[in-house]
């Protein structure tokens, strides 16, 4: 399975792949045996004066018997799959007269046929003969033996070094004629084969050696009958790997409930309802739905920059859509909906993943520019890429200002695809520039909750500051944040990706556990969990809390619980989609101190409901106001239960090493 841009390739595969998925479906009785590589017994055949055994012709007979099968289907159902019955072309050489051949000496267990040849036939009759009178000759002895106390009691005739024997006790052992072939391991008994038995066994192996010597002259004459359809073998052989690989795609295509798109020659990306094949079936184990994806580029709108919060499903919407379109062109039907277009493209570029390191910070951005610099000098209208989390891994000033740079230059070669980044610069761009366009992951701020809901024409935001008040963050921290964002970065004024709150009634009383509240500073909503003395813990989103009784005011269920349901017929927070985007690292190097305050909190809540015990923040050394910061923050957080700097070898102070409750 190879990437390929060739239309005609492309098309071919995935007709051969829907082909066999309808074969599937119908239920109809298809060869799903024997799908044998014959290539190791063609080998050993080639070679004059070689021979093949009994057991590789019963494996070759069983593909022969497939083959057959297959080429029976084919040619009854040429109009209902013609692509597929193309195939038997690779068989237009094969002669299954030689099945009948192989049939007539070899049978269903892979044992050779008695009547394979008449002097055969007559050596096992012989053979059988004689076997019969040894049995005779040896239950006489061994009566005479046991009759004159001989064997040892309970005894019974036995086989050793391939003879009947008798057993008989080891202070007799001179009172019969005959030959010892073994002892028992105390001593006591010998096992003898009578005098009057051993012309009879030497007869009988000298039939089975005459045996063996016509076996071997049937399969080698039967060797010789093959070798010349050896070419015609190979091909069948490779027609066999070919369904057989064709129907694991269908298989898996029919898993995924993946279909064939559309494939159009104009540069296009138009799918709706596009699932993350893993993810989706990842989550049907836990019973639980994804998030079906639509996204649209094509035209003046082709490389589409998302961005949003951490978590949000950035990263997670890139890798579905990566996987999706290499999937298409190595002939794989994708989980899409059957009306969706795709077009092909030449070149697949990807810089995806971070390979975050504080011993490693400038190779690790120096990996990333070298991917970026093979991207601009290669790129080209028939190019599609994919870049997660543009221009970081440096500063923001200087990322920010490469990022945009490399941007436009990829803009100006009009290649397609999907970039994520946090940077409000890029977003400008995108919202200026023909060719890029944003697109924003949905956030219920209210909630704090990602939607996981893909916006496009419409950039995003981190909600950082949203997010900061929700959570708590002083009225005082959160206006010296909004002071300093600067002009430029509300000189693009988004449209509101967030679902807008409920209306909320506040109907005041007593508060219970179970009640819906509103935090009076903030206006945050939460479900109160439990009440012990003056305080409540309390859920706000994916977040808990434990706060004074007075800082809350009880509202009306009905509305909230709307709301809530909505979000969660929406979404459905799952485990298995945040570990896929969890990392136990998070870098705040060159982060302004306004940003890394709700990149902590997010972090730390993240990895208190995923269960994980330890975490790493990298913040650098410096001037150490980042470190303290974090360690600030970290020391009010219910959820962490030790804080400590990483050994000195992997940063020391550079790197606070985070214990969770």
């Amino acid at each position: 399975m190879a990437f390929s841009s060739d239309y005609n390739l492309v098309t071919k595969l995935l007709d051969q792949t829907e082909e066999f998925q309808k074969i599937i479906i119908s239920g109809e009785i298809f060869p799903s045996s024997n799908f044998t590589n014959l290539t190791p017994y063609l080998e050993k055949a080639k070679l004059e004066g070689a021979f093949l055994d009994e057991e590789d012709f019963h494996e070759i007979k069983g593909a022969l018997l497939t083959l057959k099968s297959c080429i029976s289907f084919f040619q009854k159902n040429a109009e209902i799959y013609p692509v597929l019955s193309q195939l038997l072309g690779l068989l237009l050489e094969l002669d299954l007269g030689l099945l009948k051949t192989i049939d007539v000496i070899i049978d269903e267990k892979g044992k050779m046929r008695s009547n394979a040849s008449k002097e055969l036939q007559l050596i096992r009759a012989q053979i059988i003969y004689e076997e019969g009178r040894l049995r005779k000759v040896m239950d006489r002895i061994f009566k005479e033996a046991r009759a004159k106390g001989l064997t040892p009691e309970d005894a019974s005739m036995t086989i050793r070094a391939g003879r009947l024997v008798i057993p008989v006790a080891a202070e007799n052992k001179r009172k019969l004629r005959g030959f010892i072939h073994d002892e028992s391991a105390t001593g006591q008994t010998v096992f003898m084969e009578p005098e009057e038995a051993l012309d009879i066994n030497n007869e009988i192996r000298d039939l089975e050696y005459m045996e063996r010597r016509e076996i071997i002259k049937i399969l080698t004459a039967l060797t010789d009958r093959l070798r010349p359809a050896i070419p015609a073998l190979r091909k069948a052989t490779n027609f066999l790997g070919l369904i057989d690989f064709i129907r694991a795609k269908a298989k898996f295509a029919q898993k995924t409930e993946s279909s064939k798109p559309e494939i159009i020659k104009e540069r296009i990306l138009a799918w709706t309802k596009a699932r993350h094949p893993l993810l989706e079936l990842a989550l049907k184990s836990q019973g639980k739905k994804i998030t079906p994806l639509d996204i649209k580029l094509g035209g003046h709108e082709r490389l589409l920059v998302i961005s949003g919060p951490n978590a949000g499903g950035k990263s997670v919407t890139l890798k579905t859509v990566a996987l999706l379109q290499y999937m298409l062109q190595t002939g794989l039907l994708i989980p899409v909906h059957p009306d969706s277009k795709s077009s092909l493209f030449d070149h697949f570029f990807i810089d995806i993943g971070d390979e975050q390191n504080l011993e490693n910070d400038l190779s690790t951005y120096s990996s990333h520019l070298l991917n970026m610099k093979h991207f601009t000098q290669f790129a080209n209208r028939k190019t599609i890429l994919f870049i997660d989390e543009f221009g970081t891994g440096t500063e923001p000033q200087f990322g920010g200002a490469i990022a945009e740079s490399i941007l436009l230059s990829l803009n100006k070669l009009g290649a397609f695809g999907v970039i994520t980044t946090h940077y409000g610069n890029l977003k400008q761009i995108a919202n200026k520039n023909q060719g890029l366009v944003n697109g924003a992951m949905r956030y219920d701020v209210n909630r704090l909750e990602p939607l996981y809901q893909l916006e496009i024409g419409k950039p995003g935001s981190s909600f950082a500051l949203e997010i900061a008040s929700k959570i708590g963050i002083s009225k005082e921290i959160l206006d010296y944040a909004k002071a300093n964002i600067g002009e430029e970065r509300e000189e693009i004024k988004p449209e509101k990706t967030a679902v807008k709150d409920p209306e909320i009634v506040v109907i005041g009383g007593k508060i219970a556990e179970g009640d819906w509240v509103r935090l009076k500073d903030n206006g945050a909503i939460a479900e109160v969990l439990r009440l012990k003395n003056n305080e409540a813990e309390i859920s706000i989103g994916e977040l808990k809390s434990n706060v004074k009784i007075s800082r809350l005011e009880k509202i009306s269920n009905t509305q909230v619980k709307k709301e809530v349901k909505a979000i969660a017929l929406r979404t459905g927070y799952n485990t298995n989609e945040k570990m896929m985007d969890f990392s136990y690292n998070l870098d705040l190097r060159g982060k302004r101190g306004e940003e890394i305050l709700p990149l902590i909190q997010t972090f730390i809540d993240e990895g208190h409901m995923l269960g994980v015990k330890d975490l790493r923040i990298v913040h650098g050394k410096g001037d150490g106001i980042l470190r303290d910061i974090t360690r600030n923050l970290l020391k009010h957080m219910n959820q962490v239960k030790k804080v400590e700097d990483e050994h000195a070898d992997r940063g020391g102070a550079g790197v606070t090493l985070v214990t969770l409750k």
